[in-house]
């Protein structure tokens, strides 16, 4: 489902699991600059939709997310992730519940996903579970934005700004009558610069939420039941992650960042060495420079100098999760 609004002047499609909307509109620094600043939009209208409405939605939702959500307030949001049965990471959700319905949105394309694993843990619940993704765009709207909230637009507030459920029809008159559009590439650098995870990007087939820092925003430690809680309280217990969340500064001397899957090594062990890890994001960004995250072995040293790439890229770590 490509977006309307990569109808605009300057418009270039972003790739991969992105595509479908705007990587930038011409200008990724303005772009990036007047984000951090409050002001414009993210246009991430190919992220899926997922409403569940019913009375027994937040305690049956509780049995099944990493978080405590049996008593959501309305208007409050939160993350929460399914796993696999040996606690690997299989979707992140971004919810909020309205009074009567929770809306989330997921990774694009891993709605069906999503949907089926719901409706195959449905039995006897007083639930309905649908796919709005036809019917509502997720737009960004960063914090201190000023921006007005359209009619019939459910909001889901963070502090790093709202996540507005958009009916999809007027997302094109959201974009000619409100903020400017922001490209995906400067929504993407300012994540990555507060060391954000994104499934499929920070994560691969066994990751758990302890490499990535989740556990303080997506999984409550204090609650049982959800399928993968045995892995999450042992790992928990035991405080060894085989793998942690890098933030990198990266040398900007070099013309091309690294993408995702580079190989990660110690700068000591030459472009031969021994792989410790691999970049999950890179990205431009209009203060930092070049910039990434890794996910890297935990006993790789806090202080120690990095390479990335097949070029040997220098790369400088920050501990995102501790060792």
């Amino acid at each position: 489902m490509n977006s309307p609004l990569l109808s605009l002047p300057g418009a270039v499609a972003a790739e991969g699991q992105d595509e479908g909307v705007a990587a930038h509109y011409g200008d990724l620094f303005r772009e990036q600059r007047s984000l951090s600043e409050g002001d414009g939009f993210v246009d991430l209208s190919h992220r899926g939709v997922v409403t569940v409405s019913g009375a027994d939605r937040l305690s049956w939702l509780h049995l099944l997310l990493t978080q405590h959500v049996s008593e959501l307030p309305p208007g409050h949001a939160t993350e929460a992730l399914i796993l696999s049965a040996h606690g690997h990471i299989e979707h992140a959700l971004y919810l909020v519940d309205d009074g009567e319905t929770v809306w989330m949105h997921t990774e694009p394309g891993k709605q069906g996903a999503v949907i089926a694993y719901l409706e195959s843990m449905r039995f006897f619940y007083r639930v309905e579970i649908a796919d709005r993704t036809d019917e509502f765009a997720v737009v960004h709207l960063p914090a201190g934005s000023i921006a007005e909230t359209p009619e019939g637009t459910v909001v889901r507030e963070t502090a790093h700004g709202r996540d507005l459920f958009l009916p999809r029809p007027a997302l094109k008159s959201f974009a000619e009558s409100g903020p400017p559009a922001i490209g995906l590439l400067a929504y993407e650098a300012l994540r990555v610069e507060g060391h954000r995870p994104r499934l499929g990007m920070e994560t691969d087939h066994r990751t758990i939420p302890h490499e990535l820092g989740w556990l303080g925003t997506a999984v409550h430690l204090d609650k049982g039941c959800y399928r993968g809680q045995e892995t999450v309280a042992r790992v928990n217990n035991l405080g060894k992650p085989p793998r942690r969340l890098v933030f990198l500064h990266l040398d900007g001397s070099e013309v091309r960042l690294p993408v995702h899957g580079d190989a990660v090594r110690l700068a000591d062990d030459g472009p031969d060495g021994r792989k410790l890890g691999f970049v999950t994001t890179s990205a431009r960004h209009h203060e930092l420079g070049p910039i990434a995250m890794a996910l890297v072995k935990r006993n790789v040293p806090v202080d120690a100098a990095l390479t990335v790439g097949d070029e040997a890229t220098a790369a400088a770590q920050e501990v995102v999760v501790a060792p």
